[in-house]
């Protein structure tokens, strides 16, 4: 073994050093009154930020497996309009994105809603916490595209050809066959996408969704207190990051357990 492997059983002192460091700072922040104050304040603002991550993901990941089903089409058409989907939206800046959406896409379609016919409705209707739900669905189901794709082609054609070979239609090939195998691979880089997702989804207060980024600073603005304020933020983003690294990486560790 290289001097620059580290074994597989080395004993996580990294994360001893996190668990202090985050319990010293939470510590910190309950002996000071006006951090606590904050840390109370910004609490609000947690649900919604998981909310908005797990909604945007989900729908991501639906509309990425969608997408990279397209790619993968013996269709032409459909495959270029997998192309071409994946290239537009990965090739913008999800701030952008989420601008655009907010206040070009989602207006264009309440004008087509009312075109159609349907009953009235005006754009204060559309909720900016949806609209900016709907930039993160578009702009990480591109990427998510991509996993999903490499992650089927990962699959052995002959396991494939075989369970074809069996009569196994092309659905019950995909749920039976493909996708166990797949989500091996699509796993890992999946996890990763969605502690990203957490961590841009406080992007959303700059449409002024109430998430712990736009509590923050409006509670800045108010006390004046912008180093504890965005000292508790930070911490906030960083607990909720790595309990998920750490769930993924024990959920990650299963699949291959039972391939043993």
């Amino acid at each position: 073994m290289g001097p620059d492997r580290a074994p597989d059983g080395d004993f996580p002192w990294w994360l001893v050093a996190v668990a202090v460091l985050l319990g010293g700072a939470y510590v910190a922040i309950g002996l000071d009154d006006g951090a606590r104050q904050v840390l109370v304040t910004l609490q609000r603002g947690v649900g919604i930020t998981i909310f908005v991550t797990l909604v945007a993901f989900a729908g991501a990941s639906l509309v990425g497996l969608g997408i990279a089903l397209m790619s993968l089409s013996g269709s032409l058409v459909l495959r270029q309009i997998a192309r071409f989907y994946t290239e537009i939206l990965r090739g913008i800046p999800i701030l952008v994105l989420l601008l655009y959406v907010a206040f070009v896409l989602a207006p264009a379609l309440v004008a087509f809603w009312n075109w159609l016919g349907l009953p009235e409705a005006r754009t204060r209707d559309f909720p900016l916490l949806w609209r900016a739900i709907l930039a993160l669905v578009l702009a990480y189901s591109a990427f998510i595209a991509e996993v999903f794709r490499a992650g089927l082609q990962s699959v052995d054609t002959g396991q494939i050809e075989a369970a074809q070979a069996l009569g196994l239609k092309r659905w019950h090939r995909f749920r039976f066959i493909v996708f166990p195998q797949a989500i091996r691979t699509i796993l890992p880089p999946l996890g990763n996408d969605f502690v990203a997702m957490v961590k841009d989804s406080s992007l959303v207060s700059v449409v002024g969704v109430l998430d712990i980024a736009q509590l923050g600073k409006v509670t800045a603005a108010g006390n004046f207190r912008y180093f504890e304020t965005y000292n508790v933020v930070a911490l906030l983003y960083l607990t909720m990051t790595i309990l998920l690294s750490l769930g993924l990486r024990r959920l990650e560790r299963r699949p291959a357990r039972k391939t043993r």
